[in-house]
């Protein structure tokens, strides 16, 4: 898929050795966890096909999102976005968003109940544009990353009856009990 003038990819195996060296280099660039190729190797292999990359005309990797899609603990079928990183310099262009929406838009159609995230509490700009896509904050993790930094917990509820089985109460007390989550402030 083709906008501009950006080529939105799917990650595919076959391609591992013309994507996997800048994806981490993208990555180990942008986001503040080390990650050894294991890592990578394992969301790519299991599901390279919930990845997506934003690439130029001349091929060259601007954007890559990394996803998994897997039942959680015995519950809903959980999507989780592992990974995301655009290029500082073309940040603001609406890759990211671009990116997460592909990801978003195949878990739901292989049945995802809910997509949950991380992200650092001093990352604004990636709070912001979970929000405006839906994520709610479900809890902040203290001291979660490596460098000391904590995290929130974003989801989003793709169907009510994961929403209904996080917050552990029935139908009839849907609506009082609504604000429980931590709710996006207003643009």
């Amino acid at each position: 898929m083709e906008v501009d003038g950006l080529h939105y990819v799917q990650y595919h195996s076959s391609k591992e050795s013309t994507y996997l060296a800048a994806i981490r280099h993208l990555i180990s660039n942008d986001l503040s966890e080390p990650y050894s190729i294991y890592v990578y190797r394992y969301f790519l292999y299991q599901w390279g096909d919930l990845c997506f990359l934003a690439l130029d005309r001349e091929e060259n990797m601007l954007g890559v999102v990394i996803s998994k899609l897997e039942p959680h603990r015995g519950g809903p079928l959980r999507g989780y976005i592992a990974m995301l990183a655009v290029k500082k310099e073309h940040r603001g262009k609406g890759i990211a968003t671009k990116l997460v929406c592909m990801a978003i838009d195949i878990m739901i159609e292989r049945d995802a109940d809910e997509i949950a995230l991380e992200t650092e509490v001093t990352n604004t700009a990636a709070m912001k544009l979970y929000e405006r896509l839906g994520f709610l904050r479900s809890k902040r993790l203290h001291r979660y990353y490596l460098n000391g930094n904590s995290a929130f917990r974003f989801v989003l509820f793709v169907k009510e009856s994961a929403y209904t089985l996080r917050l552990g109460y029935d139908d009839h007390e849907h609506e009082e009990q609504t604000n429980q989550l931590e709710m996006p402030p207003s643009a």
